[in-house]
């Protein structure tokens, strides 16, 4: 598999967002979601003086941009953990604050093109999802075994499927003659269980239920509600950081975060608000950026990208 065939998302703007916060000597940046390195390499090679520590879950991930950055020697730091296991990382090498984070949330091409990690629905694959294949669950086993009344929870609020109904009583109804162990199958299914309609909008009619199964298979929502105020926590003054998401819970959760701690906490009515209770955070976006159409005509993944970025203004309050 070609290593150039992948291009980070909304790159310039990432490092132009962080770049602030990086030209110091010994500045260290997070790279949350390392994948397959591309945004990792950028900052090595735009911030000469930086260090990075890079995160991934997925053991390939790590092996294949371990061999890209290799070139950069010590200055790049890899790490097998999810992202909210940042403070344990950062403590284990002994980092008190950082001065950048960068998180794409996007699942990674490497996942999305490997046929046989059951990522896609365009190929038949078994269905696994799990970005780190030694441990958790896997789709299969979310189909084949959740109840009903969870599965249809998990189609609406994850994959904001409006038929979750007429899939999940079409799995239930096909899992008790045989449980589901690849993608094709399941992608029938939902093109059967769905009235004409919806099949005409919005491509594959697959997409939602698989990003709802694979939300689900790998924790996202939650390991990113813990994530992101971890991050922030991690950051110096000065430090910036910057969160690319694809689907809207992704980009409501960063935003909650953000403006959660770019808000004064103070009661209302003060005169003069004290320092203890004014925003930790400056916001760097007004609302979510977008990619140009320039970028989403290159590189149709980047098409449901949302950039947030916001820089540390305060030290929390004791």
């Amino acid at each position: 598999m070609s290593q150039s065939r992948h291009v980070p998302v909304m790159l310039q703007r990432c490092l132009d967002m962080l770049a602030p916060a990086l030209t110091e000597p010994g500045a260290v940046v997070v790279d949350c979601t390392l994948g397959l390195g591309g945004h990792s390499e950028a900052l090595l090679t735009r911030f000469p003086e930086a260090r990075l520590v890079a995160l991934d879950r997925d053991k390939e991930a790590l092996r294949l941009s371990g061999e890209r950055l290799a070139p950069f020697g010590d200055r790049a730091t890899l790490v097998h953990a999810v992202y909210d296991e940042l403070p344990e990382v950062l403590d284990r090498l002994g980092i008190p604050r950082v001065q950048g984070v960068l998180f794409d949330l996007g699942v990674s091409s490497m996942q999305l093109d490997e046929a046989e990690r059951g990522f896609a629905y365009a190929q038949d694959a078994p269905l696994d999802m799990r970005m780190d294949q030694t441990t958790g669950i896997s789709a299969a086993e979310v189909l084949n075994t959740y109840p009903p009344g969870e599965l249809v929870r998990i189609l609406r609020a994850y994959g904001e499927e409006k038929q979750a109904k007429r899939i999940v009583s079409a799995v239930v109804r096909e899992r008790e003659k045989e449980p589901f162990s690849n993608s094709a199958r399941l992608v029938e299914l939902i093109r059967d269980s769905l009235p004409q309609a919806a099949k005409r909008t919005g491509g594959n009619p697959a997409k939602r239920t698989f990003q709802a199964l694979r939300i689900e298979v790998n924790g996202e929502l939650s390991v990113l509600e813990r994530a992101i105020p971890a991050a922030v926590k991690a950051l110096a003054v000065g430090g910036r950081i910057a969160v690319l998401s694809y689907h809207s819970l992704e980009d409501r959760l960063v935003k909650q975060v953000f403006a959660a701690g770019a808000a004064t906490t103070a009661p209302p009515g003060l005169p003069v608000v004290p320092e203890r209770y004014q925003p930790r955070l400056k916001l760097l976006t007004r609302g979510a950026e977008l990619p140009t159409e320039e970028e989403v005509a290159e590189n149709r993944r980047a098409a449901p990208a949302r950039l947030r970025g916001a820089q540390r203004i305060r030290e929390d309050a004791e």
